[in-house]
């Protein structure tokens, strides 16, 4: 038995109910929500696009103006929403957030057994390469974060990383459906230990071990604070050195 989520508008309505506010993805999301889920699938198929299209000079010319006609359609020097409520923290993550065009395709599962683990399939394309043909090891690393991150979120009391080590075994291939899973192995006082591995089919590319430093509810809720304070602070600055078009 396992529970699903992926960086897709369906997925990104699925609760993890295991998880704390910032490893939660929204019960439902709203009309708006939708169409930036929409904007940012198109956003990022052109990011991979622009990397490997051999159309010519000219067709690269149209589809500049039309980007730059599509970014007056939807740019607000001022924001209605000054940050991201804690509901919507995991569909802004850079790795699996439905809303973040950066994100790769990510798909987690969260796979119940002793101890509950967590599986994510992935397939990295050309805006992630390192060496020739194959996946940069610092996002190989950086999805380990988000992966272990999320195992230890499932002891009910995750903190932030205190040390990840990665072991490169192989390299790891573009454009194949990779396997990252983790989970927990122990706890002790406010460190929460976990581990992981990264397949590409039967190939174990890579292994992870993670320490990560268990915090108390309210630091969370000043952090998303001080997020939120300091942006009101950015657009209001913005907003008063704005000058009136004619």
């Amino acid at each position: 038995m396992s529970e699903e989520f992926s960086n897709t508008a369906e997925s990104a309505n699925t609760v993890g109910l295991s998880f704390p506010p910032f490893h939660e993805r929204a019960s439902r999301m709203s009309g708006l929500e939708l169409a930036k889920v929409a904007l940012t699938n198109q956003v990022r198929d052109l990011i991979r696009e622009a990397f490997v299209s051999t159309a010519d000079q000219a067709k690269f010319a149209e589809a500049t103006r039309k980007v730059e006609e599509a970014l007056r359609l939807v740019f607000t020097p001022e924001s209605d929403e000054v940050s991201p409520t804690q509901r919507q923290f995991l569909d802004r993550s850079p790795f699996m957030g439905a809303m973040n065009p950066l994100a790769p395709p990510v798909t987690v599962q969260i796979i119940d057994g002793e101890p509950r683990s967590v599986e994510a399939r992935v397939t990295f394309t050309a805006p992630y390469e390192g060496p020739p043909g194959h996946v940069h090891g610092g996002l190989i690393a950086a999805v380990f974060d988000e992966i272990l991150g999320f195992a230890q979120s499932l002891s009910g009391r995750p903190g932030m990383t205190g040390n990840l080590s990665i072991n490169y075994r192989k390299p790891t291939p573009l454009n194949t459906e990779l396997i990252f899973r983790g989970h927990m192995t122990s706890v002790e006082g406010r460190k929460i230990f976990t581990t992981g591995t990264l397949h590409a089919g039967d190939t174990l590319c890579c292994e992870a071990t993670g320490i990560f430093v268990s915090m108390k509810a309210d630091t969370m809720a000043r952090l998303f604070r001080d997020r939120e304070l300091s942006l009101l602070q950015k657009f209001t600055e913005q907003g008063e050195g704005q000058t009136p078009s004619s």
